[in-house]
């Protein structure tokens, strides 16, 4: 049996909690023994939604967990193996390294952290530790990105000659936190890291990049922001986001990549296959979201004595490293900068 402990209730940590329960209900050994969150509210399940539909529909008993109100004190009282930190990025850093010196295994959300320096000080406490650290770069275990994934892979139509790739919603208000830039570091590193990941997942990190980037909203950093990634190869690869899309646009996430002979399109949920040659048709696809398959991998894996080898600590590493370099572009006007390796 997995005995795991969630830390941070907010939307994502209640996207982890209904999936883990999911997965004891299926028959994987695991167990949420406890969770963790500085609100009480948080703690007996009132927590606010976020900008995509994660609910499982089923109500989660809050009462069958043990409660606690700081990290210390669960990791004190607590007998786990493996902890889940779903808390705000500027507190990734220290909590993990505090879980994994205390000999857990960690998942931890999406950005890893706020910099190569603190992913590197991560990294360390984990090869020290003799424990596993995985981050929540979800993308690599949702269906319709794994789909691509395997045709850049696989090559049935070639080669990339073009990506394009966006993430857009109204601006969050599931916690304030995520409009200070010092805590979040908006758009360009809480929403549109995702997309960065996964350019570097599909080709690599990039020979330089070109950001430009636009701050709306007072404090919170870059809100809109469009990305050209340079590669030896030539292929136009561009990324973008943009959280001030208010009134009734909801959320979108979507992507058009170019092949050599066909193209992907991914939006509205659905992935749309278009050979030069022939007829195009609908990519047969999982309906399960990527956190289910992210969550599963990860406990079944721990389960089995397995290395975690999606989505490790140094190519996610990389993805910040990659996000960096856009940063310092978007603060020149969208100058060349080059990728530090």
């Amino acid at each position: 049996m997995l005995n795991i402990g969630l830390i941070g209730l907010g939307f994502m940590g209640r996207t982890h909690l209904d999936n883990y329960l999911r997965l004891e209900k299926e028959g994987v050994p695991i167990r949420v023994t406890a969770i963790c969150d500085i609100d009480p509210d948080k703690l007996e399940g009132r927590a606010t939604g976020g900008n995509i539909d994660t609910s499982s529909g089923e109500a989660a008993d809050f009462g069958r967990f043990r409660k606690y109100g700081s990290v210390e004190e669960m990791l004190r009282e607590e007998r786990l193996d493996a902890v889940d930190i779903a808390l705000p990025t500027y507190l990734h850093k220290d909590t993990a390294i505090r879980c994994l010196e205390a000999g857990l295994h960690v998942l931890c959300e999406k950005p890893m952290a706020p910099s190569a320096a603190d992913c590197e000080a991560m990294i360390q406490a984990a090869e020290a530790s003799g424990k596993q650290l995985m981050i929540g770069q979800c993308l690599r275990f949702w269906p319709a990105y794994e789909y691509l994934k395997d045709i850049v892979d696989r090559k049935p139509f070639g080669r990339v000659t073009s990506a394009s790739f966006f993430r857009g919603s109204g601006t969050p208000t599931w916690g304030p936190w995520l409009l200070e830039r010092d805590k979040s570091g908006g758009a360009l590193l809480d929403m549109h890291v995702h997309d960065t990941d996964v350019v570097n997942w599909l080709f690599g990190v990039p020979v330089a990049v070109s950001c430009q980037a636009l701050n709306v909203i007072p404090g919170s950093g870059y809100d809109i922001v469009s990305t050209n990634y340079r590669y030896g190869d030539g292929k136009v690869v561009n990324a973008q986001v943009d959280w001030t899309l208010q009134g009734d646009f909801g959320f979108e996430m979507s992507y058009r990549v170019n092949f050599e002979g066909g193209n992907l399109l991914f939006r509205g949920g659905a992935v749309r296959v278009n050979p030069n040659d022939g007829a195009g048709y609908d990519a047969e696809l999982p309906e399960d979201q990527g956190y289910y398959f992210e969550l599963k991998y990860f406990a079944e894996t721990l389960i089995a004595g397995r290395a975690l080898d999606a989505a490790t600590p140094r190519s996610t590493q990389e993805t910040i490293r990659i996000i960096e370099a856009e940063i310092a572009s978007a603060s020149a006007s969208g100058e060349w900068v080059a990728v530090q390796r």
